[in-house]
């Protein structure tokens, strides 16, 4: 074991289990959070506005499959009053952090543990695990807007309303996402409805959207990619004519330049559609940095790289604009 984690485990030890942390507000400064992506942040920031202070532990264009926390997260891990994370062993390296934490008597949530089971597809690869991309469907992220305000009024009863209201327009926010995202892949024409991406992070998008999906690499990003795959990959964008394929902001391109080389070599040319953003969101600051900034790029990108109609600067104007 390295020695960051010995140290990080030893101090959890001297908390000791009996540690009990504040379950009421007790005065109007910010509630000490720690978000691991970039997706629950804002969901937290959304619902929780000035009543929270939000670390984000795993930043953009940061694969939080591979994700090991620093000496610097351990330090706001301790010092959190509430720890929201994804799941479905998506912060994987991450898991058995989170369990020590949440026995110790801090607040710590994983924002999908509310999803029925019939909702969670399977990795493909590994029947066992469950695919852990759920925000690509925005449907399914809307659960967490519910979730993340429950935790919130637990932890602070006297603006439990507050939140739950900010949870409501949020999520009615999201309802106008989710009907832009079903329109606009709709207006791809339906032999050009295939999803090729770097790796498997959109099989939500596609089954929430109407678009079939293949990724290179598996639901996780420790998976490689084998060559009979990618052989695979190639016959079938050469076959069925695929007019373009795409990079993804925390995923290395090699894999998609290979599948281009490919089908260059067999005559058939295939475009880079674009850079799409999987498992973190666009730089901070930015409309691409929020969860309904990235989904509306992702949507508006795809509909316009496979041959769909969709507004160069998506569905509030917002977008940088896109080719």
């Amino acid at each position: 074991m390295k020695i960051r984690q010995i140290a990080f485990f030893a101090m959890l030890c001297l908390m000791g289990p009996g540690t009990v942390f504040r379950a009421v507000a007790e005065d109007e400064r910010p509630i000490r959070v720690v978000a691991t992506v970039g997706m629950v942040a804002d969901v937290v920031r959304a619902v929780g506005a000035e009543r929270v202070e939000i670390n984000q532990l795993i930043g953009s264009g940061i694969d939080p499959h591979l994700y090991k926390p620093t000496r610097g997260d351990v330090v706001q891990l301790l010092g959190a009053e509430i720890i929201f994370y994804s799941g479905l062993k998506l912060e994987g390296k991450m898991g058995d952090t989170f369990s020590r934490i949440a026995r110790s008597g801090r607040a710590v949530y994983a924002v999908t543990d509310d999803l029925v089971a019939e909702y969670a597809l399977k990795d493909l690869i590994n029947a066992h695990h469950a695919d852990p991309h759920v925000w690509m469907d925005v449907q399914g992220w809307m659960t967490t807007t519910r979730a993340i305000a429950d935790a919130l009024a637990n932890f602070d009863p006297p603006h439990a309303e507050e939140y739950r209201q900010r949870a409501a327009a949020y999520h009615s926010e999201l309802e106008a996402l989710d009907s832009y995202a079903r329109e606009t892949i709709a207006t791809i024409p339906p032999e050009h409805r295939i999803l090729v991406t770097a790796h498997d992070a959109f099989q939500y998008f596609g089954r929430s959207y109407g678009i079939e999906v293949l990724g290179i690499q598996g639901i996780s990003t420790e998976s490689e990619a084998g060559l009979e795959h990618i052989n695979r990959l190639v016959d079938l964008i050469v076959e069925r004519q695929v007019p373009a394929i795409f990079v993804e902001s925390s995923v290395s391109e090699r894999n998609v330049r290979a599948l281009v080389e490919g089908a260059r070599a067999r005559g058939r040319t295939v475009a880079i559609g674009g850079t799409l953003f999987s498992d973190s969101m666009g730089r901070p600051g930015t409309y691409e940095g929020t969860y309904i900034g990235m989904i509306d790029h992702n949507a508006t990108l795809i509909a316009r790289a496979l041959g769909g109609t969709a507004p160069a600067r998506g569905f509030q104007g917002k977008l940088e604009a896109l080719p």
